[in-house]
């Protein structure tokens, strides 16, 4: 069967892969963003300097990269693969984290998606985050970390404050030992207020890695509170 591009169904070419050009050209594509959290930034800023809310608290990541805002049609394409078992979204999902691994740094030497519990797990039938990192694993040449896991059956993160899932996510992952691996790769569908990354990133900081960085298909826009706002 000819492949069709998964948003408008029209068929596409070779090169085009699962989204076709007009499609993807439409995406809501981050311009500009802070280099250590991937929060959408409205001009460019330089290479060392960090968005306002990461110099007033300084993420566990030295890296963070997400190409796409979430917002339509991205935003429906994630919510459809994780609670619909959309997963033809997958295949284009990590095409565009493929194109963008580009950004990371040179020395990652491992990928790790974001646990999910046993439990859920099981409900949904899959790991949202690792039907993604399979074609990066493949595309970068690296492996996956392991023994690393969600020990608590959180809440949804879906409709919570900044703080309130800070607090839902403390102690939520841990390790069976030692990460073997210097510099981990972080991988999920959207970054939202970045908690989740910044827990699990403290777990491999504490056993073993030396770096961690993290790539998204999508990071939502914040408002940032007024102390951290530019005049």
């Amino acid at each position: 069967m000819p492949r069709r591009c998964v948003f408008c169904g029209v068929r596409n070419y070779a090169e085009e892969k699962s989204v076709c050009l007009g499609c993807r050209t439409d995406l809501p594509w981050i311009e500009h963003s802070c280099k250590t959290c991937a929060q959408p930034l409205p001009v460019e800023t330089a290479k060392a300097v960090n968005c306002a809310a990461c110099q007033h608290r300084p993420p566990p990541l030295i890296n963070s990269v997400a190409p796409l805002e979430y917002s339509f049609p991205i935003d429906v394409a994630i919510k459809a693969l994780k609670f619909n078992r959309k997963l033809f979204y997958a295949p284009a999902l990590s095409e565009m984290l493929c194109a963008s691994s580009s950004s990371l740094p040179d020395d990652i030497d491992a990928i790790l998606p974001v646990p999910l519990h046993w439990r859920r797990k099981a409900l949904r039938g899959f790991n949202q985050a690792t039907e993604l990192a399979k074609p990066l694993t493949r595309h970068l040449g690296l492996p996956f970390v392991k023994g690393v896991y969600r020990q608590n059956a959180t809440p949804f993160q879906s409709g919570l404050t900044a703080s309130e899932r800070l607090k839902n996510l403390r102690q939520a992952f841990a390790t069976n030992g030692p990460v073997a691996y210097k510099h981990v790769l972080i991988v999920d569908d959207v970054i939202t207020t970045g908690a989740t990354t910044r827990q699990l990133a403290h777990v491999l900081l504490a056993n073993g890695a030396e770096k961690v960085s993290a790539l998204a298909v999508a990071r939502a826009s914040l408002r940032l509170p007024n102390s951290l706002r530019p005049d």
